[in-house]
């Protein structure tokens, strides 16, 4: 028996471990010697130990699992209305919140609704425990480093990776089945603490993403989900505490364009195109109404226009903020019934829970809406086969331990950390480093030996962690100094140790940056210079140097690193973001010329001067010279950038030639469609007027690799509408991927859907297609193609 006890306790210390790899760990006891078959029986009964029990319908209780809800072979409405009618007020109202109660009579047990898996399972919400077996899970880059891949497939795998990792959590009973993630809105401003938890600043890049990781998360097992997953927060939510302005106090007010254009797009894709199981309203007001209590977001854009198959939840008390905070109606039974009304199916917090039934009896709300709202959340449960009864017989069934922190699921971590790392600078060149020449390096900076930091927020507990220090000591030997205690960088009492580490070295490499210390939920930065004496440390290690200088910059947001380049004795910039658990390897690997970069800014660089007079407040995405207003992001704002958004070097150098595109598109009209409430002065065609099942054009691109060295291209495709200055600069319309060989050249195919990506948004908040020539941007050259409006639509080359 004590040797049984001692397999146990090392299956829970080392879950990953193989049989063989715990024998040799226990090799000094006689357990050794036991046969295989042994050990594997023992292990499958730690497994059992640990396995979830049914949510409902479990077989054992033949009095509950036999009711119609729980026949797997009714159609899930039919089981949806069956349960619905069993239900009590009671019982119905404490399933609207996300520590849903259980109701013991019907066989079904309680449920946390809240999970976070941002970019990786994160324990951030109630609903998942890290321990025992279940120590860490996979700890990918934070998203703004993973968007700036540009890579679809790559984005979808981690999603893949993440739902195995959450349904195995799930299976041992250390998890739920929904996770509210992802994060899609808009990088407006770049001191928004949460921007890091973004795809970036463009609709399209951010809806793209949403698209690729809903997927890869929810599974292709057609309406069943193998996790649920949630777009957040909608909408027009990028501010979190500015100026003593804060999320819940908030009023974004948005125009209809804006809207349009911009903040819905992600949102949107997310809905059509990921077939997202769930979407998260937020906390502020867009133009006087809390989200979650607006039925033209909710009721009529979300699930009427979109076509949302799943449900709507709030953020964490969204509906106890409206009530409490923003005082949007006089009683609590009011806000319950308004925001059910609106649409909301669930409500993260208990608000709903305590008012609804009162909002009920008093007749401000109809048990049938309380119903409609339960039905979407049903529904969604059932799809997940939680009411299917024991979990081990289902799909993911056999999902454990064994499938967490897997070597491959750790290696998709290094390569993703790999492909989102940005090089922004490369003078002469500096990098890559070389084995020969640079065999002692200085790695220097508060975020050189960084671990937790590199997984940045919403994150979990990793499976293990490679620094920055790690990762170069991997190449080289390192002379190790901090430079500042913290990234704060408050006072320069470990400058001469720093300065010193440069002199002897080879290369200097410097880890820089932020952390959640700077930026943050609820903590939005003030400014975008690096914090405290950062520059002044780094500019003096430069000075100092023997060899060549190597600023890497951690962060979520932007950095005003002009300094740097501007200082030739800084040879090289890399921006790591925030790169996950193997973030340290990955950036060696960069260093050191075995990886060559291949990421772009999914976001534009700003100069400081840009936020000095700028308010958060302001939402307005176009530039306006009468009030002296900038304009955001790359597709609305011309004035000087640090670095600009697609921005990102190679070691290599890619030239693009056009093999074959149309000149012409002719734009089919629906024929029983007026053509004079179809244009601007016939310049611009309404989308809904027009024939768009199908019509996209079709370019054919070669990309030549004229180094030395192979590389991984990411080609940005972007558009510059004809359509006057209610139109963006330009829009990125396609984006793709492409490994070229040194000295070869590869073709690459790109679809670009017209009505989606070629058109615009007038002021009133109509999405249009310009008539006249787009020219299509691809690096430096041009391609021009003009779209013209016909009854019939036929494509020209």
């Amino acid at each position: 028996m004590p040797y049984i006890l001692l397999l146990f306790q090392y299956h829970y210390k080392y879950p990953h471990w193989s049989v063989s790899q715990m024998k040799t760990g226990i090799a000094t006891t006689t357990m050794a010697s036991l046969p295989q078959t042994i050990i594997l029986f023992l292990l499958l009964l730690g497994a059992f130990a640990q396995a979830r029990d049914p949510f409902a319908c479990d077989s054992k209780d033949v009095k509950t699992s036999s009711l119609p809800f729980c026949k797997v072979s009714m159609p899930i409405p039919n089981r949806v209305t069956d349960l619905l009618g069993r239900l009590t007020m009671q019982e119905k109202v404490r399933l609207l919140v996300n520590n849903a109660a259980a109701v013991p009579r019907l066989g079904i047990k309680g449920y946390e609704w809240w999970s976070e898996a941002l970019h990786g399972v994160s324990n951030v919400g109630p609903g998942t425990k890290f321990g025992g077996a279940f120590p860490g899970a996979t700890s990918f880059p934070q998203v703004i480093t993973t968007a700036a891949s540009f890579n679809a497939t790559l984005w979808e795998a981690i999603g893949r990776v993440v739902s195995d990792e959450a349904r195995a959590m799930y299976n041992g009973g250390a998890a739920g089945l929904t996770y509210w993630s992802p994060n899609v809105n808009i990088f407006r401003d770049p001191r928004w603490g949460r921007g890091q938890e973004t795809p970036g600043e463009d609709p399209v890049l951010a809806g793209t993403y949403a698209a690729s990781y809903v997927k890869g998360l929810q599974g292709n097992n057609g309406d069943r989900l193998k996790v649920a997953a949630c777009c957040k927060h909608f909408t027009a939510y990028d501010l979190d505490n500015w100026n003593g302005v804060d999320r819940f106090h908030f009023n974004a007010k948005v125009s209809k364009q804006d809207i349009e254009d911009t903040f819905d797009v992600p949102f949107k894709m997310c809905v059509q195109d990921g077939n997202v199981a769930s979407v998260m309203c937020s906390y502020n007001q867009v133009n006087g109404v809390p989200t979650c209590a607006d039925p033209n977001l909710l009721k009529r854009t979300i699930r009427g226009q979109w076509n949302l198959n799943g449900y709507i939840v709030s953020d964490c008390d969204s509906v106890g903020v409206f009530y409490n905070t923003q005082h949007y109606t006089s009683t609590p039974e009011e806000a319950a019934a308004d925001a059910i009304k609106a649409g909301l199916d669930l409500d993260c917090g208990p608000f709903l829970a305590q008012y609804t039934e009162n909002a009920v009896t008093r007749g401000l709300l109809k048990e049938a809406d309380v119903n409609s709202a339960l039905a979407n959340t049903l529904t969604v449960q059932m799809r997940l086969g939680m009411f299917d009864g024991e979990p081990s017989a289902q799909p993911f069934g056999n999902l454990g331990p064994k499938d967490v922190c897997t070597p491959a699921h750790q290696e998709l971590a290094l390569e993703a950390a790999r492909q989102g790392i940005v090089l922004l600078n490369n003078r002469d060149p500096s990098l890559p480093l070389s084995h020969l020449r640079h065999r002692t390096v200085a790695v220097i900076g508060p975020n050189s030996n960084a671990t937790v930091t590199m997984i940045g927020n919403y994150a979990g507990v990793a499976c293990a962690y490679t620094s920055p220090l790690q990762g170069i000591g991997n190449y080289a030997k390192t002379i190790h100094q901090m430079g500042c205690a913290d990234v704060a960088c408050n006072d320069d009492k470990l400058f001469s140790g720093a300065i010193n580490a440069a002199r002897q070295a080879d290369a200097t490499v410097l880890v820089m940056g932020l952390d959640q210390s700077i930026e943050a939920e609820f903590r939005d930065r003030t400014g975008l210079l690096l914090p405290g004496r950062q520059q002044e440390l780094v500019s003096k290690v430069a000075m100092a140097a023997k060899g060549p200088t190597i600023l890497v910059l951690m962060s979520g947001g932007p950095i005003d690193v002009s300094f740097a380049k501007n200082d030739p004795r800084i040879g090289a910039i890399l921006w790591a973001g925030y790169p996950g658990q193997a973030g340290g390897a990955a950036i060696a690997d960069v260093l050191y010329g075995t990886t060559n970069p291949e990421g772009k800014l999914p976001m534009t660089w700003y100069p400081q001067e840009y936020v000095s007079n700028l308010p958060m407040t302001d939402m307005a995405m176009r530039s306006s010279p009468n009030r002296n207003y900038p304009g955001r992001t790359y597709k609305f704002y011309k004035g000087p950038v640090v670095y600009p958004f697609g921005h990102g070097l190679s070691y290599t150098n890619f030239v693009h030639t056009i093999a074959s595109a149309p000149k012409v598109v002719t734009v089919p009209l629906d024929g029983h469609r007026h053509s004079g409430n179809a244009t601007i002065s016939g310049k611009a065609i309404k989308v809904n007027h027009v024939r768009c099942n199908k019509l996209s054009v079709g370019l054919q691109v070669d990309v030549k690799n004229t180094g030395s060295k192979d590389g991984t291209h990411t080609m940005l495709v972007f558009s510059k509408p004809p359509a006057g200055h209610w139109a963006p600069q330009k829009q990125l319309v396609a984006f793709a991927k492409v490994h070229v060989p040194a000295r070869s050249q590869r073709r690459v195919g790109i679809n670009i859907h017209v009505c989606k990506f070629l058109s615009v948004v007038d002021r009133s908040g109509v999405r249009r297609i310009p008539t006249g020539v787009h020219n299509l941007h691809i690096g430096g050259i041009k391609h021009s193609l003009s779209l013209q409006p016909a009854t019939l639509g036929v494509i020209k080359s």
